[in-house]
């Protein structure tokens, strides 16, 4: 699979969006990535579109031919409840044309650990699928990585998987890249990724940074002139969903979303420890709003803007898709 030219990863936050990156990959003869978190789509269910992986795979199953497929974020500790992630990536080895193995949150403390983890899941997942591919490291907010301790990761990865160390596609760097309410709260640090970089080229690899999300399109093509492979973009997409939305409510719609998004407590883990939801309603909706497009609550209010959503998104989309 050729990826050199795969600059964008975008989170299937919604069925609108991931409608859009289809149309889009078609018609602007556009190869681009879908990259699903466990707490998205996994193997029995997610909060997109009431997707499981087998049912999200189905549809896009005959409209494949410019997107690349990835799980984002997979294994241990990773999905809406603590599990070994076994299961998940079991389904996962044979649906995914590749898999980011991150067992960072378990094994943040057990470098060799986490190691032996991804070896662990390589070889599992390469006697169930032989074509699978796979992302290797982790962003900052989960555990922190320099230049040296990437280098000791793909050495012993490389030293123990031998010809299997092919597989690996794709290492994640860290040059700066943050999400905090909607905004990247990062500091970008252009040192680091050239350090980074080139690590990761010694070993034949491409590079991504995740959090891509609210950066400018400055910010973005700076890291692509430095020699940085690819980007992930998530949150932002539904984060602009929504603010559509809004523009569209009628006052009686935005209280009840807001209640629907308030009582769904998805906004807190994004916000500081003083933010005060009741004086931020419509922050707090931008910020979760997108969490809520599949509650039956929302449904019933009946916002029929699905043409409108995605010819913002896809504008979104190519404008975002001019920097390569």
């Amino acid at each position: 699979m050729n990826l050199e030219n795969v600059k964008f990863y975008i989170g299937p936050v919604s069925k609108n969006i991931v409608d859009t990156l289809i149309n889009f990959s078609i018609n602007e003869d556009y190869k681009i990535g879908i990259i699903a978190s466990r707490r998205q789509i996994d193997w029995d269910g997610g909060y997109v579109n009431n997707w499981n992986t087998q049912t999200f795979i189905d549809y896009l199953s005959d409209k494949r031919k410019n997107l690349v497929i990835e799980r984002d974020h997979s294994g241990i500790s990773q999905g809406e409840y603590n599990d070994d992630g076994a299961t998940s990536l079991f389904v996962d080895a044979n649906k995914f044309d590749i898999i980011h193995l991150d067992p960072w949150i378990y094994y943040k403390n057990d470098f060799e650990g986490g190691l032996n983890e991804i070896i662990d899941n390589i070889k599992s997942i390469n006697r169930v699928n032989e074509k699978c591919l796979f992302e290797v490291g982790t962003e900052e907010s989960i555990c922190y990585f320099d230049e040296n301790k990437l280098d000791n990761m793909l050495s012993y990865l490389k030293n123990n998987l031998g010809d299997l160390f092919n597989k690996i596609v794709y290492c994640v760097i860290q040059s700066g890249t943050a999400l905090k309410n909607t905004q990247n709260i990062g500091e970008f640090n252009e040192n680091r990724l050239e350090k980074m970089i080139d690590v990761c080229h010694n070993y034949g690899l491409l590079t991504k940074e995740h959090n891509g999300d609210y950066l400018t399109p400055e910010d973005i093509k700076k890291r692509f002139d430095i020699g940085l492979s690819a980007i992930n973009i998530a949150p932002e997409f539904g984060v602009y969903e929504t603010e559509i939305l809004l523009e569209n409510m009628t006052k009686e719609q935005k209280d009840s979303f807001f209640n629907i998004c308030y009582e769904s407590n998805k906004w807190c883990k994004w916000v500081n420890s003083d933010f005060d939801p009741f004086s931020n309603k419509i922050e707090l909706m931008r910020i979760c709003g997108h969490y809520q497009f599949s509650n039956p609550k929302f449904l019933d209010l009946n916002i029929n803007i699905n043409t409108i959503i995605k010819e913002k998104l896809y504008l979104k989309l190519k404008k975002l898709t001019k920097l390569t």
